[in-house]
């Protein structure tokens, strides 16, 4: 395959710094970091997961941010099985209600998102395992002696599930 350059830079981002106005888009040169940008999955503890400077170079705080990032998939998966309201409820209290249940599942399903987005290996097999240990608990027959009849609305949960 001659031509082909095999350097890892990507083409049209070479010269952006953190101190270039393209990336602070205000033309201060003042910073001086440098910025790691990761566009494959990579194994190590310094990352940046969410917010900038987070977990930081500390191993203690990287397993934090882990555990963060396990809760947030469990919680998601919870909410996506759980039946909060009640048979019989105010239509428009239990409207209003799983409007918000659903708001919060989506920002945390996007959370877990952002948080593999950071391209750690870590993250990304915690987010999975947090995802299955909550469909395993909320989601799946495990746990369920037998089927439960279903409630005379039919309904098994508040929410729908999330599909494609």
């Amino acid at each position: 395959m001659d031509g082909m350059n095999n350097d890892a830079h990507m083409h049209g981002m070479g010269g952006m710094t953190p101190s270039s106005p393209a990336m602070n888009g205000s033309g201060m040169s003042g910073m001086h970091h440098h910025m790691m940008m990761h566009m494959t999955f990579f194994w190590g503890s310094k990352a940046e997961i969410l917010f900038s400077g987070w977990p930081g170079t500390r191993s203690g705080m990287y397993v934090l941010a882990l555990i963060f990032v396990f809760a947030l998939a469990v919680l998601a998966e919870w909410l996506s099985h759980c039946n909060l309201i009640k048979d019989g409820s105010n239509h428009v209290a239990a409207g209003l209600i799983q409007t918000v249940v659903h708001a919060v599942r989506v920002g945390l399903a996007y959370l877990v998102m952002l948080a593999v987005m950071s391209f750690n290996g870590g993250v990304f097999l915690v987010a999975i395992a947090g995802h299955t240990l909550g469909f395993l608990l909320f989601g799946s027959r495990l746990f369920k002696r037998s089927p439960p009849p279903p409630p005379p609305s039919g309904k098994t949960a508040d929410l729908p599930p999330m599909s494609c």
